[in-house]
């Protein structure tokens, strides 16, 4: 079928392909060249492909998907400071404003404009989490914004293919590893540039920049309709949850209510905590809304590219001065650590609605920072580690042992843990048990622990989430086991802990939520859980009421079990 644009469903694919594959050579090309391990190992980023508007067409498959929200955002806000008319070949774009931008300031996102016949006709762009911004070691206890490091507002890092010295050397002097920082950030922007390369090659395959926004404007079209079809396809009415969350010093109370209307959805936070001005966990509306976004896309629309189209029958509202639409100089440092259990309430809610498209709570991610001077030759390290635990499970499947959602980082290998930092891992271990059972049972969290070596201490912040409260179940299932974390097995708080060598810290991950009624798992996935030693037998029996005769044998057990 021929669209007014002229393009048939094949052509469409053909040219959509491409373009996530230019976004797949960027996202490798910043791998390679990055410097720190939270970009290059744990690939705490992401790529996109945005129209002039600034709306985003295409991204690497590999994205980190919160990113891939706000940066559309982010491109709009920073073209009201240079509206395309005024930018020329070779400028480039950065600021990492949480208002403006991802949310916290270590998320810096920079946005190359690509020229066709003299115009401004695309932007390639990238986020990503840098090793270091300034401000604090610790994950949680900044009074506001100021404390938590160096802000960039709006501006260009290159001047028409020029290095903007001053604001190089001003981002290098308030940063603890400027080598990795400025590294970091010119890798996103020789990636860029390679995307831009390609994006001026297809281009000239297809008829030139008017060519390239018909296809935009055909995704995004085709898209939305995709996203108002599955949401049309709903039950109508307003769906509500409510779940208590750790926060830090208090808990975090998370109250949603999603409304379904026609082929649209609203999401409302409205009875959600107050901002916390004891806690860097306050959300800016731009996190808020891409958590939002990314549980309803995963259950609706999981086989569609991502794309701004797909965002526009879905809006949120949230009181200004709520956790999830904070002011203005508000901490957020860790605003992780409300925003990822927004899946959660949003699934709770559809459970009422569409039982075979949610899934439950999720135990990811924690993350890790090792800091310290080596003692050989006195360079400084800053190691990330952003460990999973196990994910939820959902009406057709159990959950994925140590998988991130609703992210998709991964942990840093032990091996370049150990040789970027004085380091041992003694173990990285599924942990029995801790997948919440279910007739789908939950994904297995992990333990790890790490011993310092050397003859210098190092410092190490932890920032651990599901300890008080474990990612829950659904329709019947049961949370997954809590999270813990000691040194030198005593408990610990959660703030940096300078460590002698010798000392021991371990983490104990969360496992998934489980999903259905346990005593309706079959039995046969009971009995092949204890002999792959993810469920004990004493579980087995608690949970499933499964017991196990002289002969290894399982049979379903007809004596309670609480």
């Amino acid at each position: 079928m021929l669209k007014q644009n002229g393009l048939d469903a094949v052509s469409l694919e053909v040219q959509w392909g491409r373009l996530i594959s230019i976004m797949d050579e960027v996202d490798i090309a910043l791998v390679r060249t990055s410097f720190s391990t939270i970009v290059g190992e744990s690939r705490d980023f992401a790529v996109i492909m945005l129209d002039r508007h600034g709306r985003s067409i295409a991204q690497s498959q590999l994205s980190s998907p919160a990113f891939t929200v706000t940066l559309p955002a982010t491109t709009k806000h920073l073209l009201k400071a240079y509206p395309p008319e005024t930018l020329k070949p070779g400028d480039v774009l950065i600021t990492n404003d949480p208002w403006l931008g991802s949310g916290h300031l270590p998320d810096v996102s920079i946005v190359m404009p690509v020229f066709s016949d003299g115009t401004v006709v695309a932007f390639v762009g990238a986020v990503a989490h840098v090793a270091d911004i300034g401000g604090r070691l610790d994950f949680f206890d900044a009074r506001d914004l100021y404390e938590e490091g160096f802000r960039i507002p709006p501006s260009k890092i290159i001047i028409g293919g020029v290095e903007n010295d001053q604001l190089m050397r001003l981002i290098g002097a308030n940063v603890r590893v400027p080598d990795m920082v400025i590294g970091d950030i010119k890798a996103m922007i020789g990636a860029e540039q390679l995307g831009a390369a390609r994006l001026v090659d297809f281009f000239a395959d297809y008829g030139g920049g008017q060519g390239f926004q018909n296809l935009a404007d055909e995704i995004l079209d085709r898209s939305e309709a995709a996203m108002r079809a599955a949401i049309a396809g709903m039950p109508e009415g307003e769906f509500r949850y409510g779940l208590d969350a750790d926060g830090y010093k208090t808990p975090l109370r998370i109250e949603v209510a999603v409304s379904k209307k026609g082929d649209q959805v609203h999401v409302d936070y409205t009875g959600s905590s107050p901002q916390f001005t004891d806690a860097s966990i306050n959300c800016t509306t731009n996190i808020t809304f891409a958590d939002t976004y990314y549980p309803l896309k995963c259950s609706l629309v999981p086989n569609i590219p991502n794309n701004e189209g797909l965002f526009r029958p879905i809006s949120i509202s949230a009181p200004v001065g709520s956790v999830f639409n904070t002011t203005i100089p508000s901490s957020v440092k860790s605003r992780s650590k409300s925003s990822f259990h927004i899946h959660v309430a949003i699934y709770g809610a559809l459970s009422h609605a569409i039982p075979d498209l949610v899934q439950a709570g999720s135990g990811s991610f924690w993350a890790m920072t090792l800091h310290g001077t080596n003692s050989d030759d006195g360079s400084v390290f800053n190691v990330h580690i952003l460990p999973n635990g196990g994910k939820g499970a959902t009406p057709r499947t159990d959950g994925l042992p140590t998988v991130a959602f609703p992210y998709n980082g991964t942990v840093t290998p032990v091996e370049i843990v150990e040789y970027q930092a004085p380091i041992l891992v003694h173990h990285k271990r599924l942990v029995a048990d801790s997948g919440g059972p279910g007739t789908f049972r939950g994904g297995l969290g992990q333990e790890i622990a790490l011993e310092v070596l050397g003859q210098t201490a190092i410092v190490a912040s932890l920032r651990p989430d599901k300890v008080r409260f474990p990612p829950p179940g659904l329709m019947g299932g049961k949370a997954g086991l809590a999270g813990s974390y000691s040194v030198n097995d005593e408990a610990v708080d959660a703030v940096p802990r300078t460590l002698q060598p010798g000392d021991v810290y371990r983490m104990r991950l969360p496992g998934g939520g489980g999903f259905g009624d346990p005593r309706a798992r079959p039995l046969a996935d009971v009995a092949r859980d204890v002999d792959d030693g993810y469920v004990t037998i004493g579980d087995a029996l608690t949970d499933y009421a499964v017991s196990f005769d002289a002969a290894g044998d399982a049979r379903r057990s007809t004596q309670p079990t609480e």
